[in-house]
């Protein structure tokens, strides 16, 4: 019995070689861990312009061309993030930095009040009486503090008295024959400005000089000194 066992395990193992070799190349195993079909390891139909190149073509020099021009519009698209996000945040620290206009811009009357209020108490009767040079005091503390708040919160007053006139800075209104001052000078000032930071709040109301001299010309007018020829001798020549 043993004897007819190993010679029909014998007769069958050729036959399972000679059905192995009847397989196709590129036909494999099922359960095979190893790939030997002609398919392609990428597939490259996807890719643009892949099914409508010439033979001149060369597809790397395409491909490198596409990643150029994605690469540039993710740099753009990047850029644009970055200015938005700057303008944005700008914005919301100009926001906070501002938002107190308003109220500041009502409190400019109450300065204003308390300035009126002192100008308008004579100093002989403040000499004169005891309680109106109290009451005169405690007004101009009153003053001195709510500046000192102005300052705290970078609130700066514009006192250009002497100054030329700014018309970004001061509102002239109204003109003043003045032949000691050159032509535009700031010779009172009506009223204080203000800015907050370096945004105005509220331009200053001026008098300026009118027809005087200009330039170093009123400055000599106003020392009481007259140039003379020869007096200056220029040594750069």
């Amino acid at each position: 019995m043993m004897a007819e066992d190993k010679k029909q395990q014998q007769a069958v193992e050729p036959l399972q070689v000679q059905e192995l070799g009847d397989q196709e190349p590129g036909e494999q195993e099922a359960g095979s861990p190893v790939d030997l079909s002609d398919a392609p390891l990428v597939d490259l139909s996807d890719v643009g312009h892949a099914g409508r190149l010439s033979p001149d073509e060369d597809p790397v020099a395409l491909l490198e061309a596409e990643a150029a021009a994605l690469k540039d519009q993710l740099l753009r698209a990047m850029a644009e993030t970055e200015n938005v996000r700057r303008r944005a945040q700008r914005e919301r620290e100009d926001t906070l930095k501002y938002a107190a206009a308003p109220v500041i811009k009502d409190l400019l009357g109450v300065a204003d009040n308390l300035q009126r209020a002192l100008e308008s108490v004579p100093e002989d009767l403040v000499a004169e009486n005891e309680q109106m040079k109290n009451l005169r005091l405690g007004v101009e503390m009153t003053r001195k503090e709510l500046q000192a708040v102005f300052e705290r919160h970078a609130i700066r007053s514009i006192d250009p008295l002497g100054e030329k006139l700014d018309p970004h800075l001061h509102e002239a209104m109204y003109e003043v024959e003045d032949p000691s001052k050159s032509a535009g000078t700031v010779i009172q000032v009506i009223q204080a400005g203000y800015r907050l930071h370096d945004r105005l709040l509220r331009p200053a109301r001026v008098g300026i000089s009118k027809g005087g001299p200009k330039g170093a010309a009123a400055d000599t007018a106003a020392n009481g000194e007259a140039s003379k020829p020869g007096d200056k001798v220029d040594t750069q020549a």
